[in-house]
């Protein structure tokens, strides 16, 4: 079976960001995304071991999360509870800018329900995604980067050969 996902990218923030990038290097998929001047994230810098990251002029985490909503074929949210803050935003923007978004709440879905829901939807966008993953950083879901890797990497197991 062809992969779904050409390519995953992400914001660089600690939480799911990283977990989306972390699970892409150890499935081997190109990965990158936009990130803030100077590699700006809530724990200092985005870490030198994400090279394939690309700086924005702005420090500004919402022209980011745009231009990674842009650039990107299609945008997974995972996220745990009501959707807020920058993961809002991204939900926001997919929608303004038209392009597929899918929010898997792990709160509230169980893990093989959101599994099979997110295939689904990646296999009716019927091409090679490059991939925007969102949810929220570390300081706002403590164990979002655990949640989401263990996601991802349940979920790139099934689609990439």
């Amino acid at each position: 079976m062809p992969s779904l996902i050409r390519e995953i990218q992400s914001g660089g923030q600690t939480g799911v960001d990283r977990a989306a990038l972390d699970a892409a290097m150890a499935h081997g998929i190109p990965y990158g995304g936009w990130i803030p001047r100077g590699r700006l994230a809530e724990d200092g810098v985005v870490p030198d071991r994400y090279i394939h990251m690309v700086e924005t002029v702005e420090t500004d985490y919402a022209a980011r999360t745009e231009r990674n909503v842009q650039t990107a074929d299609a945008t997974l949210v995972i996220h745990f509870g009501p959707l807020e803050g920058g993961s809002l935003l991204t939900a926001e923007l997919a929608a303004r800018f038209n392009k597929p978004c899918l929010t898997i709440d792990l709160d509230t879905e169980q893990q093989d329900q959101a599994l099979q829901a997110t295939r689904a939807w990646l296999t009716a966008l019927a091409a090679q995604v490059r991939l925007n993953v969102a949810g929220p950083r570390a300081s706002v879901a403590p164990d979002g980067y655990g949640r989401a890797r263990a996601f991802l990497e349940a979920l790139l197991g099934e689609v990439v050969p």
